[in-house]
C-alpha cells in the first residue's frame, strides 16, 4: 500500500478508524450478515453495499436497510447485536501499518492526531487497543456525541476544534465515501486510503 500526502503542511491530523487505521471492514461485514441473519432480514446484505455504507453510524444502518428495502428491522437492537458478533470476531483484526506509521510520526513531531469514526465508542477503543494504540489518541469522535454522523461535517469540524486548528490546516485520512463527503463538507484536505484486500501485489 502506498499513501501520497498532499503537499500542504498541515497542523493537526484526523484518522477514521475502520479501514483506515484497523484492517476491520471484512470482519464488520461477517458481522452483519450474521446479525442480519438472526434478524430474520428479508433480503440478501450485498458486500459491495455494505463498503458503499462505510463511514455510516452503525446505529444509522438499520435505519437505511428498512428504507432501501421496505423491512421493519429494529435498527438499534440490530446494530447492538451486530457489535457483540464484531467483539466476538475482533480476534482476526490487523492494524494498517503505513496508516499507523503516519499517525506515530505526527505526534511524534508534536502535531495533534484524532480519531473521528462512525463506529459505537466502545468498539473504536477496543479496536484501537488490539492495533496497539490504547490511549494514542487524546480525542476520540464518535456518533454519540454529534447531531449528525457522516457525511456530515459535524464530526471532523468537532474533532479539529479538539485540536484547535483550522479545518483548512486539518487533513483527514479516511477509507469510505461518507467520509471523503464530510471532509469535503468540513473544508479539510483528505488522503484516501484504499481497501487492503484490493491494493495489487507485486508478483
Amino acid at each position: 500500500m502506498s499513501i501520497q500526502l498532499p503537499p500542504a503542511e498541515f497542523d493537526g491530523y484526523i484518522f477514521d478508524c475502520d479501514g483506515t487505521l484497523a484492517n476491520t471492514m471484512p470482519i464488520h461485514y461477517r458481522a452483519w450478515v450474521a446479525a442480519l441473519k438472526k434478524f430474520e432480514a428479508p433480503f440478501i446484505f450485498e458486500e459491495d453495499f455494505f463498503y458503499h455504507l462505510g463511514g455510516t453510524p452503525t446505529s444509522r444502518i438499520g435505519e437505511i436497510f428498512n428504507e432501501k428495502f421496505g423491512s421493519r428491522l429494529d435498527a438499534h437492537a440490530l446494530a447492538h447485536h451486530k457489535e457483540e458478533i464484531f467483539e466476538s470476531l475482533m480476534h482476526d483484526l490487523t492494524p494498517i501499518d503505513e496508516v499507523v506509521a503516519y499517525a506515530r510520526r505526527f505526534k511524534a513531531e508534536g502535531k495533534p492526531v484524532a480519531v473521528a469514526s462512525g463506529g459505537l465508542r466502545w468498539i473504536v477503543d477496543k479496536t484501537l487497543a488490539m492495533i496497539g494504540l490504547e490511549g494514542f489518541f487524546p480525542i476520540i469522535v464518535t456518533p454519540e456525541i454529534v447531531q449528525r454522523g457522516k457525511p456530515f461535517p459535524d464530526m471532523f469540524l468537532l474533532a479539529a476544534e479538539k485540536m484547535g486548528t483550522a479545518p483548512a490546516r486539518t487533513l483527514v485520512f479516511e477509507d469510505a465515501q461518507t467520509g471523503i463527503e464530510a471532509a469535503i463538507a468540513a473544508g479539510m484536505q483528505y488522503v484516501v486510503v484504499p481497501r487492503p484486500d484490493l491494493v495489487s501485489k507485486d508478483p
